[in-house]
């Protein structure tokens, strides 16, 4: 199989995040999204709130995470941020996809590509940081948008919202702020539980 053979098979492939199913309930709240409408939307983000990252980032870098990091949904399906029960083996089943998936490139872009995720994993270069904190800003924003549309279906309490979304205030304190603010009002609203 030669190069181009496979970087066509990994983008056949790819293709299937299209039918990975979220939680998170488009904002006019007609279905949910899917894998890869995040992921699109996620990239935008990075774009978008570049110019309000606390540490200097290269949101080029940041865009690829973003565009990376849900692709092992494929074979992992996507895991629930407040199930508890399936966030347990999460981690080993995304890592095993990740070398299926990833494996499926040309060697050098293989590697460079599985770098990439596993640093958005790790989540410890300025570049990380911004991309999971991105990765966290979309569907707190959808679920305002859908007056917590998505929260009101499983009883998510705004203590379960900010222990995991917290991780946005390093990266983008200003969005956090402001994004704390509107959550306080969706208890009032009664979108999201006390």
């Amino acid at each position: 199989m030669t190069a181009l053979d496979q970087a066509l098979a990994f983008l056949v492939e790819a293709d299937r995040l299209k039918s990975v199913d979220r939680q998170t309930w488009l904002t006019d709240a007609s279905r949910q999204e899917n894998a890869a409408e995040h992921s699109w939307h996620a990239a935008l983000t990075a774009m978008v709130l570049a110019p309000f990252a606390r540490e200097p980032i290269q949101v080029d870098r940041a865009i690829r995470m973003l565009l990376l990091h849900d692709l092992v949904e494929i074979d992992a399906g996507d895991t629930f941020l407040y199930d508890a029960v399936a966030s347990a083996d999460q981690a080993e089943r995304e890592c095993a996809a990740a070398d299926r998936l990833f494996g499926l490139l040309p060697a050098d872009q293989s590697r460079a590509d599985r770098a990439l995720w596993d640093e958005f994993e790790a989540g410890q270069t300025p570049d990380a940081r911004f991309a999971k904190a991105v990765d966290r800003v979309n569907p707190v924003m959808l679920n305002l948008a859908t007056q917590g549309k998505g929260w009101r279906a499983h009883g998510i309490r705004l203590e379960q919202v900010l222990a995991r979304n917290a991780g946005i205030a390093g990266p983008l304190p200003a969005v956090w702020d402001w994004l704390r603010a509107r959550l306080e009002q969706a208890v009032v609203a009664g979108w999201l539980q006390p």
